[in-house]
């Protein structure tokens, strides 16, 4: 079918663009010597992460566990949790999962690994775990080159039901900087506070197989092996990318796959049209969406089921269908059952967004 005839508002997938994304990640990745484990959490979309993987990923990330399990379920072979597993029933889920996957978490609290390793013990399995660096970001994560990232590193390889696993340093406080110098550097500070602390490790005793990190907004800086110190990026956005991102970037080597088809049900006033697509269809914390193609639309603010839109120099048609760029893919993801890959005006597939919601 057209994807104009699809019920909206419908989130699309250019399937054109998506490949040709994931195929200059994965090319950079390998010109560049470090591994390349995708966030799923942008896309939340098993097929999509299987292409990732068929293009030479070494492996995904999930943000959640309950994102990890449904990964799994699909088959997605060697899995990331990128937040700490906290909690009795979520850390047996873990070492239960750890059982059919390929799996490692993060960890920064000594509590929480004595709490790892007692569950891995019951579920019979060796759990690998990746200590959190804190290299700016401020959320998680122990202070880099300290005795507390010592200790936290030696508590977990003392335990004979874990493995530790490398370092985890996530400088998502700079991806989205818009200014490339400004992000660089910050990219390349960070790095060093990760880098720094591998090498205090080592010297310890306590090597870190793997550091890792890095998003689409600074990848060709932490994913440099050269310059770095990391074995290992964790880009998700790149392979849909969203406005914001495409602000930041533009749009080379990676183009705006994702689209949201939306329909006009209202033109009640001059200048004003009314779209099906609001706060329950696409999120505004990254800013507005941008219609494509259409300059002369403005989305200028949304309520649950409606999008105002300012018509300047263009008009909308009562029941016309335009296709907006969301300015976050990775929450607009998460409102969705399914996402329709479109090639051409020809819808081919469609996927299921099994991910979406799995927030525990």
């Amino acid at each position: 079918m057209n994807k104009r005839d699809l019920e909206t508002p419908a989130l699309v997938v250019d399937l054109d663009i998506l490949e040709r994304n994931i195929a200059a990640m994965a090319a950079f990745a390998k010109e560049s010597g470090v591994a390349l484990r995708p966030h799923t959490k942008t896309h939340k979309t098993p097929a999509i992460a299987h292409l990732q993987m068929a293009a030479g990923a070494a492996g995904i990330c999930c943000a959640t566990l309950g994102e990890a399990e449904v990964m799994a379920a699909a088959g997605l072979p060697d899995i990331l949790i990128t937040r700490p597993v906290v909690g009795g029933d979520k850390v047996d889920r873990a070492c239960g999962l750890a059982r059919h996957t390929r799996l490692a978490v993060v960890a920064d609290d000594p509590a929480n690994v004595d709490d790892l390793a007692a569950a891995a013990d019951r579920a019979g399995v060796t759990l690998a775990v990746v200590m959190e660096v804190d290299v700016g970001l401020a959320r998680c994560g122990v202070e880099p080159v300290s005795a507390q990232a010592t200790a936290l590193a030696r508590r977990i390889a003392g335990h004979r039901s874990l493995r530790f696993a490398g370092l985890q340093g996530y400088e998502g406080h700079v991806v989205l900087n818009p200014d490339e110098s400004q992000r660089e550097a910050g990219a390349r500070r960070a790095n060093a506070a990760a880098a720094e602390t591998a090498k205090m490790l080592e010297r310890e005793g306590l090597p870190a197989p793997t550091v890792t990190g890095g998003g689409t907004g600074t990848h060709r800086v932490t994913g440099d092996a050269r310059t770095s110190g990391y074995t290992e990026i964790q880009p998700g956005s790149y392979a849909t990318m969203d406005a914001s991102y495409s602000a930041v970037l533009g749009e080379k080597p990676f183009g705006p796959a994702l689209g949201l088809l939306t329909a006009c049900v209202s033109r009640s006033a001059p200048g004003r049209a009314v779209i099906d697509a609001g706060l329950k269809s696409l999120t505004m914390e990254h800013g507005a969406p941008v219609f494509k193609g259409r300059p002369g639309l403005k989305y200028a603010h949304d309520s649950e089921e409606h999008g105002i839109v300012r018509c300047e120099g263009d008009d909308l048609k009562l029941g016309e269908v335009v296709e907006l760029y969301p300015g976050h893919g990775c929450t607009t993801f998460n409102l969705h059952e399914r996402v329709y890959g479109v090639r051409g005006e020809r819808v081919e597939v469609v996927w299921p967004i099994a991910g979406r919601g799995r927030s525990w």
